[in-house]
């Protein structure tokens, strides 16, 4: 397929999305297998959206804070793969220049509050258990709002940058991007001019928006194990480990898969592992965040049965 072309014949004006996988016999099953996903994914983060609006159990700043990552999962995989189900429907595997940037923009943007509001459920853990009796009033309504909308905030700076900073460059072909979603590495492959400054932007802020919020999730968890251990009874142990374990599960999920996508520019030739975090990044972690979080959290099992069965807690 060929790429459009501007008057003057150099600037490309669309991309070509490979997808997943070429092989035109493969691609029914690729789409129900995303399509179920997808499905699976935006249903039960919005019924743990829901378990916490309903249940006045959940109406505390832990639930708060996991209320708006269900909001962000919905989000970051509804940027991602009902526009990749619409390319397997009609076949057409070209997306515009300008539809390429959005979703990058967003993607970042809804990446970039997950950051910093994984790092605020990690604060929240730390004056839980090691500050319990100033909690109250530390993590207030007021402070719960600040650091949500401090998180968009700096997302929105950090994805509107990379935004401006790669619609400077110029792409005179070639335009297939080996990828089911535009993003960073692969642009910056296929820029025809120096991609310098983008690949310094993207080492700069990404130590601020991964390397500061993983500093203080990890400095959190020391003071929070340590607070842990001087528990006397094993079963007071067990119970606040608990409540932390959740967490750190989907930490290492998204900060992983992160870390491995972005800093590795090195590796100029786009391949099928990228496809494979990418999968992780924007699929298999809003997916497995519903899972990871209600599995061992009675509070979060019995506020979900009571979404899905109409019941109210009588108690």
């Amino acid at each position: 397929m060929e790429s459009k072309f501007e008057s003057n014949g150099t600037a490309v004006t669309e991309f070509i999305l490979l997808g997943l996988v070429e092989t035109a016999g493969l691609q029914p099953a690729i789409f129900v297998i995303f399509l179920f996903a997808y499905l699976l994914t935006v249903g039960g983060n919005l019924s743990i959206l829901a378990a916490v609006l309903v249940e006045p159990k959940l109406h505390t700043p832990m639930y708060f804070f996991l209320g708006n990552l269900s909001i962000l999962d919905v989000g970051c995989i509804s940027v991602t793969v009902p526009s990749m189900l619409g390319r397997l429907l009609t076949h057409k595997r070209t997306v515009p220049y300008g539809a390429c940037l959005t979703q990058l923009f967003f993607f970042h943007q809804l990446a970039g509050v997950d950051c910093f509001l994984l790092t605020a459920m990690a604060y929240d853990r730390f004056l839980a258990i090691c500050r319990p009796l100033t909690y109250s009033t530390r993590m207030n309504h007021t402070v719960q709002k600040i650091l949500v909308a401090t998180s968009w905030a700096c997302a929105f700076s950090n994805a509107l940058t990379h935004t401006v900073a790669i619609s400077t460059l110029n792409f005179c072909g070639p335009n297939v991007i080996n990828h089911f979603y535009c993003d960073l590495p692969q642009l910056l492959q296929l820029s025809c001019s120096s991609t310098q400054l983008n690949e310094l932007l993207l080492f700069g802020l990404g130590v601020l928006m991964a390397g500061a919020p993983v500093i203080l999730i990890v400095t959190s968890y020391i003071h929070v194990a340590a607070a842990v251990l001087r528990i006397q009874s094993s079963e007071g142990r067990k119970k606040a480990f608990s409540t932390c374990s959740s967490h750190l599960t989907v930490v290492g999920i998204f900060y992983g898969t992160g870390v491995f996508s972005y800093m590795r520019l090195g590796s100029v030739e786009a391949s099928d592992k990228d496809k494979g975090i990418g999968i992780l990044n924007t699929v298999i972690s809003p997916m497995l965040n519903p899972l990871i979080y209600s599995l061992r959290n009675p509070d979060v099992q019995g506020a979900l049965r009571r979404v899905l069965t109409g019941k109210r807690d009588m108690a």
